[in-house]
């Protein structure tokens, strides 16, 4: 038995819940569920026909928000991108593996939803946007070392015909990036059923995420639109499209029943988006930049449409999935919890507030073209370097003595219907907000002088957790494998 199995304590089946088998009756086993999760990179909260946005037409997201689970209160678990993604692959907060901001790595000891899903039995697959490091074959943070089986991978956004690394060989792919990603996970899947086991595959688009290069046809439909306007638009309306196919192809291939197709955007809206009137934008920790689309479609066990307003994230996904495939977390602590009941449409309180922090450090630039031309360029040549020459992990990822006293720039902390802001400017004091979100999710007033006392509760579970983050990035949780 392998470290990870060991620390994940894989069990076979779950004995409750959605797959419940009663031992005796000699019935076989309920085929355990595939999963495929979507993600849109920069789409603000606002950013759907269906959120009222006046001229976008996205008419797949439009049916999948009347027809499956609509979760209006969904986080991201940070404000930009690659934070985000590694919380999604891990259910914990991105500052536990040094995932700080943009272009910034996963920890390579950090276990993946991806490898905790194969232990279990599962086919993987990435397809799209990656962001947590480089996407040569040799490198410990590559899709394929953190536990996809099969990836066609870009190390940031991409557009039309996008450069992209096919299993850590660079190649040119032809047409729009959405549905080439979309039509190689569809491969993936059939392969996956012919083959009998379960999957994961993990579809993130590059999309909307500036510069904007829609196709003629979709930039056609937006005639009143400034140039740039129409481009972001066009760009929303291909990824539409792209999710069509998706649950078209999961339901001739025979899998839609039996498949949680869960889609999501990374964080809130950039310039040309919207956020719905929500505060703030991509970058900050109001609402604008954190609260994001989420559909959720499962034919077998989301029989009716509903809309939710749980306070539920990216982190929670990790979790969902696991208990979803009848396997457990290991002792390393997470950050989200289960969504098992919500999905079951049980009465449900979230046991544990939704923590975030905006860490003070610049992002890291990752150009996906230059990187996989210069990759593609050393395979025709026949002379490779190595990830760790041209793409190595950032120091500022590797263990450290992170201070437990300080946490500068900006954290938050929701807890039911309350956010309390912490933000400590460099050199400056910490100052403190709190927003009752049922009745104020534009934050326009700051109640922190009128609840002392739920600042100060708050304040001490923030600031706990702030120093249970900091030991793990000091390395307190490692090695995990």
């Amino acid at each position: 038995m392998t470290e990870i199995c060991r620390r994940l304590a894989v069990v076979g089946v779950l004995c409750v819940g959605l797959f419940a088998v009663r031992a005796a009756s000699g019935q076989p086993r309920p085929s355990p569920p595939n999963f495929v999760l979507c993600m849109a990179d920069d789409q603000g909260w606002g950013d759907m026909a269906y959120q009222g946005h006046p001229v976008l037409k996205t008419p797949v997201f439009d049916e999948m928000s009347r027809t499956g689970l609509r979760l209006d209160c969904f986080y991201a678990a940070a404000p930009v991108c690659s934070p985000t993604r590694a919380s999604v692959l891990t259910g914990r907060t991105p500052n536990r593996m040094g995932a700080f901001s943009w272009g910034y790595n996963l920890r390579p000891g950090e276990v993946t939803l991806a490898e905790a899903l194969k232990e279990g039995g599962y086919r993987t697959g990435h397809f799209g946007k990656w962001h947590l490091g480089s996407v040569r074959a040799d490198s410990p943070v590559s899709p394929g070392n953190s536990g996809f089986d099969e990836w066609l991978s870009s190390p940031n956004f991409f557009e039309i015909d996008p450069w992209m690394s096919d299993q850590g060989k660079a190649v040119r792919l032809k047409g729009e990036g959405s549905q080439v990603i979309v039509s190689r996970a569809l491969e993936f899947i059939r392969r996956s059923r012919d083959s009998g086991k379960p999957f994961l595959a993990v579809v993130w688009f590059g999309s909307p995420h500036a510069p904007h290069v829609g196709t003629p046809e979709d930039i056609a439909l937006y005639p009143d639109q400034t140039p740039r306007q129409q481009r972001f638009l066009a760009e929303i309306t291909a990824m539409d499209r792209a999710m069509g196919q998706l649950r078209e192809g999961l339901k001739s291939a025979g899998v839609a029943n039996n498949t949680l197709l869960w889609y999501n955007s990374d964080n809130g809206a950039i310039a040309e988006g919207s956020t719905g009137g929500l505060r703030g934008r991509k970058s900050d920790l109001y609402e604008g930049g954190l609260r994001v689309p989420a559909l959720v479609e499962w034919p077998s066990q989301i029989r009716k449409p509903r809309a939710s307003r749980a306070r539920v994230g990216t982190v929670d996904l990790f979790p969902t999935l696991l208990e979803l495939a009848g396997l457990k977390p290991g002792p390393a602590p997470l950050d989200g919890v289960s969504l098992v009941p919500l999905l079951r449409n049980e009465k449900w309180v979230r046991p544990r507030p939704l923590g975030f922090w905006d860490y003070q450090i610049p992002g890291i630039v990752t150009p996906s073209t230059p990187w996989l031309e210069r990759l593609a360029a050393e395979q025709a040549a026949g002379r490779m370097s190595s990830a760790n020459e041209v793409e190595p992990i950032p120091a500022a990822q590797t263990v450290g003595n992170y201070s437990t006293s300080s946490f500068p720039r900006h954290s938050a902390w929701i807890d039911g219907d309350w956010k309390l802001h912490r933000i400590e400017p460099r050199g400056q004091a910490v100052r403190w907000e709190l927003y009752r979100l049922d009745q104020d999710e534009k934050e326009t007033t700051d109640l922190a002088t009128r609840e002392p006392e739920r600042v100060a509760s708050m304040r001490a579970a923030l600031e706990s957790w702030l120093r249970s983050v900091v030991s793990s990035l000091n390395g307190a949780d490692y090695p995990l494998h």
